[in-house]
């Protein structure tokens, strides 16, 4: 968090500095904590208890189903839905309840109820017209109110469960109350049944009388109509005229099937004759009587002819006896079959005769049924309206029925009955006393230490300059001809046990012992800067040198630096101590990537196992993913980019995507650390574009003059903004148990 002070200079609050301030006034702070636990403990047991009980209700349908079947739901049944439940609870609290509960236990009695009368000393709010006197109030209102906050009436979720729940000072008053509350609603909700049913009953005797008499004057109307017009009927359904037309037309059917019989027959009967067929193939000849009489006597006319013709000659007399006979009875058989024939017409002109007159009587009886259908419309429509009083006089027979078996106070229950009664509570609801305590004590302590954090912000204290880097604020070396003591004096925050920065020193032909020597007293200076200002201890110690890791990686952390360039010029030494700065960071809670662009691929080798995973190169040949290339380092929580297993030579036709690498790492990580090994100088010109980049000479081992003379190189390039890291370790204060390159 940064603002910004009077001199218009960015700030951050430096927490190191807050928490300290707290913790000074840890005794203070504790001080209080304990007086406030200690007044609320006492305030808390001073407090008269109030207990609390409560009745819950259950809201359903409770109507008694007289009809002895499972009925349907009436409909002055309540609907049992959210809205009911709800309606139903805002009735417990309404003010005629709570009048007959107060009134029924005498609570205006209660100083708890009315503590305005019980009162001896007048209220100061009430002197000074802050407050309406309450005694100018009913004594009854003045209770309804004091109930009212007491009482808490709730509709218990996804349930049909109202809750009734009430706190006093008096354990038994406490569920006493609910209980009462849940009898008086019970018992208004069934006397507002009774009084319903009452008032049903009352209004439908003079609505069955009159419907009665209407009912009367509807059928006399109809008993009338149709004895005028002739419609009587034989059936609920049918009419006399009706049924006649039924009869006819089914006797006409019959006659129409008997008539087409009888010709049948008789046509038969001719077409044999005419073929000449033998009689006796025909069944209505051969069903009578005389046939089969004459067909006997053939018979035996003919057995007794073949028995005389075994001893008679043909000329016999007896012969030609028997043979006249037979002939007579064949003719007889002849003339016997025609009378049949005859009959069989006879039979079959009857029955056309029949059909006749009854297609005469059915034609009549359609006009006649005409008629009546036009009579009847009138008679249906009367009909119609006797039917409708009868069914409503009946139907209000039935509810007069019903709503007179239910005047008895038992026979209408209330739409509720109690599922929990109120019993009287053993522990006090309020005050809870271990709770309250804990309560105070942790805002008692939040509270003071918001007030030290406050009071050091406002103060200025607990607020540092900005790591932020600008012409004004950046650290500058006089020209190398001037005096240690004649050098621009350094901002007191950046001499915290910082790396050193060499900024841009004028290109004088100094030598490289004075450039030496200028930055010493640099370091000297900053140090009696830090004592002089009052700061706090630094994070790193400064020594005699101070070009270690930890002032290194402390510069790093306090300025928030996004990139960093490694360069070692003593080779793989030089990049030993990057990765060790590398895993420093990395303890101190920063996110830290290394990406190993030497040519011996040291960085690798000490960070993982497999040197032969993919790495930087790779990514800039393109021939692997991105995330594919970066890997946990094997003995800290730093990360590598190792150097790849793919031609360096083609990978730096490439190089124009690292920057694009680089600016990608820096999204995800708080430091980029980018070893590039002994390069030269003019080959770190493409990881330099961003502005934000820092430049760390490792050179450990190296001796002053050396030192001095390589920053000279690298300030007579351009290069300016340099962090040097001559030593792996603080002389003064090792930090033991620090991981070291591997």
């Amino acid at each position: 968090m940064s603002g910004v002070n009077g001199g218009n200079q960015d700030v951050d609050i430096d927490l190191g500095r807050v928490i300290s301030a707290v913790w000074e006034r840890k005794a203070r702070i504790l001080a209080a904590t304990i007086v406030a636990a200690a007044v609320a403990l006492v305030g808390t047991s001073l407090m008269k208890p109030s207990y609390k009980s409560e009745t819950r209700m259950l809201i359903e349908s409770r109507s008694p189903n007289l009809s002895g079947g499972d009925a349907a739901a009436q409909a002055n049944d309540p609907l049992l839905d959210s809205l009911n439940i709800t309606s139903q609870a805002q009735l417990l609290q309404s003010t005629d309840l709570i009048k007959r509960v107060a009134r029924d236990l005498n609570l205006a009695k209660l100083k708890e109820f009315d503590p305005a009368a019980q009162s001896f000393l007048p209220d100061p709010l009430v002197l000074i017209g802050l407050k309406q006197d309450p005694m100018k109030l009913d004594p009854e209102d003045r209770v309804i109110k004091e109930f009212r906050d007491k009482l808490n009436v709730y509709a218990v979720e996804n349930s049909r469960v109202i809750a009734i729940e009430f706190s006093s000072r008096d354990p038994k008053l406490a569920a006493e109350i609910p209980n009462r509350m849940a009898q008086a609603y019970l018992q208004i909700q069934s006397g507002a049944k009774l009084d319903t049913h009452s008032e049903t009953a009352k209004w439908l005797e003079p609505e069955i009388a009159s419907l009665t008499s209407k009912v009367k004057e509807a059928e006399k109307k109809v008993a009338n109509y149709r004895s005028s017009n002739g419609l009587f009927q034989t059936t609920e359904t049918n009419s006399f005229s009706t049924q006649q037309l039924n009869d006819i037309s089914t006797e006409l059917a019959r006659i129409r099937g008997e008539r087409a019989n009888a010709e049948a027959r008789a046509e038969n009967v001719r077409t044999a004759l005419k073929a000449g067929r033998a009689s006796d193939t025909l069944s209505d000849v051969v069903g009578s009587q005389v046939i089969q009489r004459l067909k006997e006597a053939e018979a035996n006319l003919q057995a007794q002819i073949a028995d005389s013709s075994t001893s008679l000659l043909e000329g016999h007399p007896r012969l030609k006896g028997l043979r006249g006979q037979l002939s007579g009875i064949r003719q007889q058989i002849e003339s016997e079959t025609k009378k049949i024939l005859a009959s069989l017409d006879n039979e079959a002109e009857m029955s056309r005769i029949r059909e006749r007159q009854l297609m005469g009587q059915l034609n009549g009886l359609k006009a006649d049924s005409a008629k009546a259908g036009e009579e009847e419309v009138g008679l249906r429509a009367l009909e119609r309206e006797a039917a409708a009083q009868r069914q409503l006089l009946e139907t209000y027979l039935a509810r007069y029925r019903e709503a007179s078996s239910r005047l008895e106070g038992n026979s209408s229950p209330a739409d509720a009955r109690v599922v929990s009664k109120a019993v009287e509570p053993s522990e006090p609801y309020f005050p809870k006393i271990i709770p309250i305590v804990i309560v105070v004590s942790l805002a008692t302590l939040i509270f003071g230490c918001l007030i030290v954090i406050v009071t050091e912000l406002f103060s200025g204290r607990a607020l540092r300059p900005s790591g932020v880097r600008n012409a004004d604020n950046d650290i500058m070396l006089e020209p190398a001809a001037s005096a240690p003591a004649a050098a621009a004096p350094l901002p007191v925050h950046q001499m915290q046990a910082e790396a050193v920065r060499f900024d841009r020193p004028e290109p004088a032909q100094e030598n490289a012992r004075n450039a030496a020597a200028l930055a010493y007293a640099k370091i000297a200076e900053q140090s009696l800067s830090e004592k002089e200002g009052g700061e706090e201890d630094a994070v790193a110690e400064v020594d005699d040198r101070g070009f270690t890791i930890g002032s290194v990686a402390h510069y790093l952390q306090r300025h928030d630096v996004p990139v960093a360039i490694g360069i070692s010029p003593g080779g793989d030494e030089g990049s030993t101590a990057t990765v060790m700065l590398a895993r420093e960071l990395a303890e101190r809670g920063r996110t830290v990537v290394l990406v190993d662009m030497t040519g011996s691929a040291a960085p690798t080798q000490m960070m993982v196992e497999n040197p032969k995973l993919p790495g930087i190169t790779d990514l800039l040949c393109g021939e692997t993913a991105f995330g594919d290339a970066i890997h946990p380092d094997r003995l800290s929580d730093a990360h590598i980019i190792p150097h790849g297993a793919s031609d360096p030579a083609r990978a730096m036709r490439g190089v124009d995507r690292l920057s694009m690498i680089i600016d990608a790492l820096a999204d995800a990580y708080d430091l980029v650390l980018i070893e590039c090994g002994p390069a030269e100088i003019a080959g770190i010109s493409r990881l330099t574009r961003n502005a934000m980049a820092e430049i760390v000479l490792s050179v450990p081992g190296f001796k002053d003059e050396e030192v001095a003379e390589l920053v000279t190189d690298f300030e007579a390039a351009g290069y300016g903004n340099l962090l040097v890291m001559a030593q792996t370790a603080d002389r003064h204060s090792p930090r033991p148990g620090k991981r070291r390159a591997a």
